[in-house]
């Protein structure tokens, strides 16, 4: 009875459920009934990984051999050097692309050799999705995507700067950018970054200073930004269309006035910098569009770079501090004190309207002292939450210390009558005032 019900079904909603399954599973589903025999070799989407099997660059010939699909949406090659030769993968995406392919991902598995980029994938005028990883790129002169859409690029080498050029300027409608760089850098310099389609980027980096010396971004019609780990790395950005920017752990900058004024567009704006700060006194800088603002507060002497990003952002509406770290130690800052702004900043005068601080820690005076001061110079401020973790079954004595400075904050003099307080220990206690 069941397989007569499936045989029921339309051929294009058996495709769309085979094409949910592995390459090798829909293979085998040929068994099942005459009319199944041929169904597998119209599936649209292809994924094949080697998993150590030895034949597998076999099984995959014989595979494109058979199948017949006009149009393939997507092919997913997973693959050891070990297991294939690189002209065979540069047949099979050769074939995809004479089938209109929309989506490739090629992960070639970590080996002491490299696995160079294949030529044949240098044109392609259907590919909307790119996805290369563990790849050494080496491409000589300009490729042609015209309809590249999103590019991932994980743990790649490249040799030389004009690899990078080469492949991004051959992308004219490019949209989204993935840069993983974690540990691995062959002769690259400078990375280069010059796409006018841009919309969205990230970058992780994690190569410790080592190698690459910088990256150059010019991206006139971004909108979106996450920078993860450039630490001791130079940063030149040219973005004024940016609306959302993320720094993370591990990014070290020298806050200065060309820094700010490449981001000053935004309207989100994350901030998780490592020290040295140096920060560019006064600044001509001035965050008009920042509405939202969210720092990192385990670097040491974070609360400048706050009292900074204060002043300078006067529509500044939602205000957010927070410790990405549960296991906190409070010995884990540089010591140092906070030096409140001189004149009350205009986004506490008429803006902000939230203020949220998690994982607050209520053993250091620099944090009591930024609270205090919030809540006593916000006139517009409608909610303000302070959490911290919870309290272990064995620190019930820090309970006390803690319930005394909820009561020093709850008697600050807000500056807003209508200001609702809420404090929070964990995801199940809280305390409204």
């Amino acid at each position: 009875m069941k397989e007569d019900r499936m045989n029921q079904l339309p051929e294009e909603l058996l495709l769309h459920i085979l094409s949910l399954l592995p390459t090798e599973t829909v293979v085998t589903t040929s068994v099942l009934s005459k009319r199944w025999r041929s169904l597998w070799k119209l599936v649209p989407n292809l994924e094949f990984d080697s998993d150590h099997h030895h034949t597998f660059s076999e099984n995959v010939c014989k595979f494109f051999l058979s199948h017949k699909a006009p149009v393939l949406k997507s092919l997913h090659l997973k693959f050891g050097l070990h297991e294939v030769n690189p002209v065979d993968v540069g047949i099979w995406v050769g074939i995809a692309f004479a089938r209109n392919l929309r989506e490739l991902v090629l992960h070639c598995l970590p080996h002491p050799e490299t696995f160079t980029f294949p030529s044949s994938l240098c044109t392609c005028n259907t590919l909307e999705t790119l996805e290369l990883k563990f790849f050494l790129v080496d491409i000589t002169s300009p490729v042609l995507m015209k309809s590249l859409r999103t590019l991932r690029l994980q743990f790649l080498g490249f040799r030389g700067d004009e690899s990078i050029c080469n492949l991004l300027s051959g992308c004219p409608v490019l949209e989204d950018l993935v840069v993983d760089r974690c540990g691995y850098c062959h002769d690259v310099v400078t990375f280069t970054i010059s796409v006018p389609s841009l919309q969205r980027l990230w970058i992780h980096e994690d190569n410790h200073g080592e190698g690459i010396r910088g990256y150059m971004i010019n991206v006139p019609s971004l909108k979106f930004l996450e920078i993860i780990g450039l630490k001791g790395f130079d940063l030149c950005l040219n973005a004024p269309e940016l609306v959302e920017a993320y720094f993370f752990e591990g990014s070290s900058y020298i806050i200065s006035e060309k820094f700010l004024g490449s981001l000053k567009s935004a309207r989100h704006l994350s901030l998780d910098l490592s020290p040295p700060l140096e920060i560019a006194y006064p600044t001509r800088s001035n965050f008009d569009q920042l509405i939202s603002l969210e720092i990192g507060t385990r670097k040491a002497e974070w609360w400048n770079l706050l009292t900074l990003m204060l002043e300078i952002s006067p529509k500044l509406q939602v205000l957010k501090l927070t410790d990405e770290y549960l296991n906190f130690r409070k010995d884990g800052l540089v010591g140092g004190k906070w030096n409140e702004p001189k004149y009350v900043p205009e986004c506490l005068l008429s803006h902000l309207e939230k203020f949220v601080w998690i994982r607050y820690i209520w053993e250091r005076e620099e944090e009591k002292e930024v609270a205090t001061y919030i809540l006593k110079n916000a006139r517009r401020l409608k909610k303000a939450t302070i959490s911290t973790n919870s309290i272990e079954s064995n620190e019930f004595n820090k309970l006390e210390r803690r319930l005394n400075r909820l009561k020093e904050l709850d008697g600050v003099v807000r500056a807003s009558s209508s200001c609702h307080l809420l404090f929070e220990f964990d995801s199940s206690c809280s305390i409204h005032f």
